[in-house]
């Protein structure tokens, strides 16, 4: 398969002209594919490209032995050295405007970007996710029930093949618990994280209650917090957390967390709901990324047990209700209920296998899940 240029793609290299990028996502979303390309695009010799786990970059990351002359130069997964904030900004430092530099790598970036970053005001952050029925779109290449079926990681997605992509998730996972795990966090217990890991995929689309999780795993609550904590720093997973006001008698604890596979969800249901979150956390980090808007994306659910998908917030106010069915036989009441008290917040329903787009009286719009997922990116 040929390369197929990413969706971030203007956006970094027009941000490598003033300063540095990191880039950070799940390991093979495709950031080390996209980095050489980059530099191949703009005429760069293969040289300018360092990647951590090859022993001879390794070495000249070590020595601070960088490609001489003008250009980009491209490090990847030095997150996992030690010293790698300091060796960045002393080559930013030193050669700046006269090199620009890319960094690639897993969440550790984003651990680290925050509080007493000795790095601020120096680079620009940008997540990469998986691919999304937008992007694919653009390169004519897919629909939503492939998406469903193979996931948005590049490789097994074109591979378009289910034994291979229930091999590949199974290969991911221990890879990501036995070896990048190991690489960034102390944790003793590698067998029980992975029981965890198992075990999470039939949790999907509920509230998940830790206690309920320490008490299958006999581990103490702090435990099993982490755990889930380092999953999502190593983008296994993400949580998202209620929406709350006064007025809805909203929930306010209990996160629902979704996968960045979505193909490890089995039931039909809760994949498409998944599949939902990751177009939608895409699009928020990409508008947060590109534009510095504060998007964040949430659920609802009150103490009557109604219950909405998901909430976009922008500056703490919601901006969009929206509520995945199956069909497009009926809307939702509790996305009803919420339009009622929030009429000026856009509210949508989208279905799997329905076709029909429409308005209903009380402001809802529904439509194919389709149609709304190709105007997101």
């Amino acid at each position: 398969m040929d390369y197929l240029p990413r969706y971030l793609e203007t956006n970094i290299e027009s941000d490598l002209e003033k300063k540095m990028v990191f880039l950070a996502g799940p390991r093979q979303v495709g950031k080390t594919t996209f980095a050489k390309a980059l530099l191949e695009k703009n005429n760069m010799p293969m040289e300018r490209y360092l990647n951590w786990d090859a022993a001879e970059d390794r070495e000249q990351i070590i020595r601070e032995r960088f490609p001489a002359g003008k250009g980009w130069v491209a490090l990847d997964e030095i997150h996992k050295y030690s010293r790698w904030r300091q060796v960045v900004k002393g080559l930013y430092d030193k050669r700046h405007p006269d090199i620009s530099v890319l960094v690639t790598g897993s969440a550790r970036l984003d651990h680290y970007r925050h509080g007493g970053d000795s790095l601020q005001g120096r680079y620009h952050f940008y997540r990469m996710h998986p691919l999304t029925l937008a992007e694919l779109q653009s390169f004519a290449k897919g629909d939503l029930n492939d998406l469903l079926v193979y996931g948005g990681f590049p490789e097994p997605f074109f591979a378009a093949s289910e034994k291979e992509t229930r091999r590949w998730s199974r290969e991911y996972r221990s890879r990501l618990i036995r070896e990048d795990l190991q690489d960034l966090e102390r944790v003793k217990d590698i067998g029980l994280m992975e029981n965890l890991a198992i075990r999470l995929p039939d949790l999907v689309g509920s509230p998940l209650s830790i206690n309920a999780l320490r008490e299958d795993l006999q581990v103490s609550h702090k435990t099993a917090a982490r755990w889930l904590t380092i999953f999502e720093n190593l983008y296994l997973i993400f949580r998202i957390y209620p929406f709350g006001a006064p007025m809805i008698r909203a929930v306010k604890k209990e996160a629902k967390h979704y996968h960045m596979d979505w193909t490890v969800v089995k039931e039909a249901g809760a994949r498409f709901e998944n599949l939902v979150a990751c177009h939608l956390l895409k699009w928020c980090h990409f508008v947060a990324d590109t534009e510095g808007r504060d998007f964040e994306l949430r659920y609802f659910r009150d103490i009557d047990r109604r219950e909405v998908d998901f909430v976009i917030m922008e500056d703490q106010a919601p901006v969009y209700f929206i509520e995945c069915k199956n069909s497009d036989r009926e809307t939702s009441r509790s996305l009803r209920y919420l339009k009622q008290r929030f009429p000026d917040v856009r509210a949508i329903q989208i279905s799997l296998a329905g076709s029909r787009e429409f308005e209903t009286s009380n402001g809802i719009e529904v439509m194919p899940a389709s149609r709304f997922l190709s105007g997101l990116i």
